[in-house]
């Protein structure tokens, strides 16, 4: 299937400059987001994972039907002051200033095999916070995964030696 067809290129958003890829032409044809969750399942399904952990807020709508395909928890990752129980918290440089990422403080176990996924991998900021968050609570990263990574960005450098996975890449 050609999911980059169903790619819709938003320039100048969030601001002038960006080309912002669009996934909602893709979410809008059930067919298409049936086959995403069904390709990451037959991917991911020999590795053993115990929870998918995505990021606000479109990583969750992949995260969440991957995990229940799968048969595996599902941990959100959120923008501080969004879950209501204990967290840890990891700060993070944008291009343009810094951001907070927070987990629940018991969300994940020691030696739990984690599957970082969210929608775009472009500079790796929120993907390296989100690892970090993971690893500090006891977890280990087996892959992480985007629906799109923007290859020219090279954020998978910022994930250092955390292996990389994506459907679509420009």
């Amino acid at each position: 299937m050609d999911f980059k067809s169903l790619i819709r290129d938003v320039p100048n958003f969030p601001k002038k400059g960006i080309i912002f890829k669009d996934i909602t032409p893709l979410l809008k044809d059930p067919k298409a987001f049936q086959e995403v969750i069904r390709q990451l399942a037959d991917h991911y399904k020999n590795s053993r994972i115990t929870s998918i952990v995505a990021m606000e807020s479109r990583g969750f709508i992949f995260g969440g039907a991957l995990a229940a395909t799968m048969g595996v928890s599902f941990i959100p990752v959120r923008k501080p002051g969004k879950l209501p129980w204990k967290t840890l918290q990891e700060t993070y440089e944008l291009e343009y200033g810094k951001d907070t990422l927070e987990i629940h403080l018991d969300a994940i176990g020691k030696g739990d095999r984690i599957l970082v996924l969210d929608d775009v991998l472009a500079t790796g900021g929120t993907a390296a916070a989100t690892i970090r968050l993971v690893e500090r609570a006891g977890g280990e990263v087996v892959e992480a995964c985007f629906i799109i990574q923007l290859t020219f960005l090279k954020g998978h450098e910022k994930l250092k030696s955390t292996p990389v996975y994506s459907i679509i890449q420009y």
